[in-house]
Parts: structure tokens; sequence; C-alpha cells
């Protein structure tokens, strides 16, 4: 069987090299390489660069629907394309393979369609989660389901952390889904969409930061959410769903420092403490009351400082009770 891939960041980077092991990978399609920085220098996507590596054709074409771009994938003959974290694509594409068009979805739908599944459920607090295979339709996330697998969730794990179990999980449910298609035995289960009123629409900017007025659990859930730590010593880095949340430090001179809460742990309690007050050894530990606890940070991000662990910060800056987050 002849495949075409889309996909652009190292989720679909690490899935491309998982799949081209075992079946015939003939073009990858991912966006045009954009410019980044002060210097402008030219970026190349993830998958573009996985796809050079192994030498498989790509394309990067500026509009889906260019007819010059929908003659190449027609020539390809492919039997089936494979979409990972890619736009949505029109129907003028996704109909051209005889086997369908398939897109894996991080979430177990019809729950949390649309662009941000890991973030969200981790926000929301959900204590499960999975990874789906379906054909795509005209509609976001709406198509017929092929595969399904589950994934438990506790209240440590990070989209960092998920963001890693979906992506090895996610080759081996898409080389799965290959070979029921393969075999024509792709049993497909149509989507409800009316049973659920959960979506997973993309971050916004005004989400990342905190406010401490809320619970100390939606408080945390946010934090991990967001998080890039995949432990305490290692982060995901440059990767979209790892923006961090963050929060003003203020000074005793009112001035304010932007940090970024990289992971946390909580306590629930009552105490008697204002919120956004700070409770520290100024060595080993620093927690943020908020109503009905605590919220410990364990590694945060000074704005143009590296990220560390709060052992190292208070090494290094010392907090009196002049200090408060807001």
């Amino acid at each position: 069987m002849k495949i075409i891939f889309f996909g652009t960041p190292p989720f679909s980077a690490y899935i491309l090299e998982k799949l081209h092991a075992s079946i015939n990978v003939v073009a990858v399609v991912c966006p045009p390489n954009r410019e980044k920085g002060r210097g402008r220098k030219i970026i190349s996507p993830s998958v573009k660069l996985k796809a050079q590596e192994i030498n498989i054709k790509v394309l990067q074409p500026n509009n889906l629907n260019d007819s010059y771009f929908i003659e190449e994938l027609e020539n390809l003959n492919a039997d089936l394309f494979i979409v990972v974290a890619f736009r949505m694509l029109p129907e003028i594409v996704w109909r051209i393979p005889k086997k369908g068009c398939v897109n894996l979805h991080t979430s177990l739908l019809p729950n949390y369609r649309g662009a941000a599944p890991i973030n969200r459920v981790l926000i929301n607090g959900e204590t499960q989660t999975g990874i789906t295979t379906f054909f795509i339709n005209e509609n976001m996330d709406t198509g017929n389901i092929i595969l399904q697998e589950k994934i438990e969730l506790d209240n440590k794990i990070t989209a960092a952390n998920l963001h890693n179990i979906m992506m090895k999980n996610g080759a081996d449910l898409l080389l799965e889904t290959i070979d029921k298609i393969t075999d024509n035995k792709a049993d497909q289960v149509e989507q409800n969409i009316a049973l659920t009123d959960k979506t997973a629409p993309k971050i916004n900017k005004e989400l990342l930061q905190i406010d401490w007025s809320q619970s100390v659990e939606k408080i945390h859930n946010l934090i991990r959410g967001l998080s890039p730590c995949l432990n305490d010593n290692t982060l995901l880095k440059d990767v979209a769903i790892c923006p961090s949340a963050w929060f003003y430090l203020q000074a005793e001179n009112d001035k304010q420092i932007r940090v970024k809460l990289l992971l946390s742990d909580f306590e629930v309690g009552t105490n008697s403490l204002e919120v956004g007050s700070i409770v520290t050894d100024n060595k080993t530990h620093l927690k943020i009351t908020v109503n009905d606890g605590f919220i410990s940070i364990l590694q945060l991000q000074m704005e143009g400082k590296k990220a560390m662990d709060i052992k190292s910060f208070l090494a290094g800056f010392q907090i009196n009770n002049k200090f408060r987050v807001c």
C-alpha cells in the first residue's frame, strides 16, 4: 500500500519514522518553511527534516487547493493518506485516495474535538483520555472512528508527559489501523456528536495567566495542562502544546517580575493567610496561598532566565514577607 503522510511538528516526525520502518510512505506533505527570530532564520517543519533524513519526497504547498499541488498528489497514486497534527484538509484533497484519509486525534472522540485536546483534558482534570484513528470527512474531527486506545490519567501527569505517551502509542495505533484498512477489516463507528459538550479549542494567551482566586486543584490542573516538564530535570522543548502558565511576582518596591510556573504540586486545606501570600523557608520550598490550600512551586522560569528547580531559585533569590504573587 502506498501512503502519503501529512504532518508538521516533532510529534508527526516521530510517527513518520515509525511508520516508514513498516510501510511504503511515498511522500510527506507539510507547511512551507518559515522565518523565526530576530535574524529571520529559515526554519523547516520537523516532519520535513525527518522526511529528508529517511529520503522521502516532500511537498510544501502554500495553498492546499492549488491545482498543481492537487495534480502532484494524484500523480503519486497513493492508496491512503495519513494525517497527524496538520491543518484541516479541503475535500478536494481528502477524497483523492481510494482507501480514504485517516487522521490520528489525541483524545477519545467525540470528546475533545479541536486543536488542543492534550491541554484541555488536563486543564479540566479528566482521569481518562486516549487516542483515536478516524476517517476524515467535511467537518473537523467528526468522521467515522476506526480504532481507539484509552489512557488513564493521574493528577501528576503534565502536557509534556501526555504528549510523549500519545506520540508513542499513536504510532502503534496507526500501524494497526493501516493493517485493518489493508485487509479490508476496518470497522467504522459513526460519531454521535450530540453525546458530548467537551471540546478542545485552541489555547489563547488569556488562559495562560494564573488566577489565584480559583481552587487549588483548578490552578494545579492549569499548570500541568500547559507544562513542558517531563520530570524534575527535563523539559520538552519547542513544542507548541507547552506554553506554560505564568504569574507576576511582586516585590516590595511594587516591581512585577513575570514568572513561568513549569511544575507544581498542591495541598488542600483551610488556612488564614491572604490569597497570593508566599510561604517559604528560602531553602527548599515555596508555596502560594489560595482559598482552599497551597500551590507548591517545583520548577519555574524567571523572565529572560533559564528554567530551574525551586532549590536553585531560592539559592539565588531570597523572598521576604513583602513579596506576593498576582
